[in-house]
């Protein structure tokens, strides 16, 4: 079966520990991930779930592979959408590996079908978490307040002519 894929790397300047924790610490989530919280005991085999900041769930899985510090891999469903939850299951792996002063941080999130609405949506999404996650790793803020602005325009900013 054709599978879609989405595929993005990003040098974050921190080290593997740091990067790791904030990876799978629900309070450092929340910061990056708008509120969003993710909870597992991030072993192989155990459940993993993404909830909002009033405990709903938005997506359900099993993490798959989890080596500490370089590897990553979950097996999730969305919940809340019916037209993503019918696309089933995707696989998302994240991995880290050291690069001089930063380390790249490669995701790729891809499901057994093609075309994917699922993956359109997380195509919007994991630039936006994984800025926020970057940001927080080398500045101590993150970058987007909100996934999504109520006025995505340049409101706010001084007019250029």
């Amino acid at each position: 079966m054709i599978a879609s894929t989405f595929e993005y790397v990003a040098y974050i300047r921190t080290n593997p520990d740091k990067l790791w924790l904030l990876l799978t610490e629900p309070r450092f989530i929340a910061q990056y991930w708008f509120g969003m919280r993710c909870e597992s005991q991030w072993t192989p085999g155990s459940s993993w779930e993404l909830l909002s900041a009033d405990g709903q769930v938005f997506d359900s899985g099993t993490i798959v592979e989890a080596e500490p510090l370089r590897w990553l891999s979950i097996r999730w469903q969305h919940q809340l959408k019916p037209e993503l939850r019918a696309e089933g299951p995707s696989h998302c792996t994240m991995q880290l590996e050291p690069s001089g002063t930063a380390v790249k941080l490669t995701i790729i999130h891809s499901i057994d079908r093609s075309p994917s609405k699922l993956i359109e949506a997380v195509s919007a999404g994991w630039p936006k978490v994984v800025s926020n996650l970057k940001s927080l790793l080398e500045t101590g803020l993150v970058a987007l307040m909100e996934p999504y602005p109520a006025n995505p325009s340049r409101a706010g900013l001084p007019a250029t002519h």
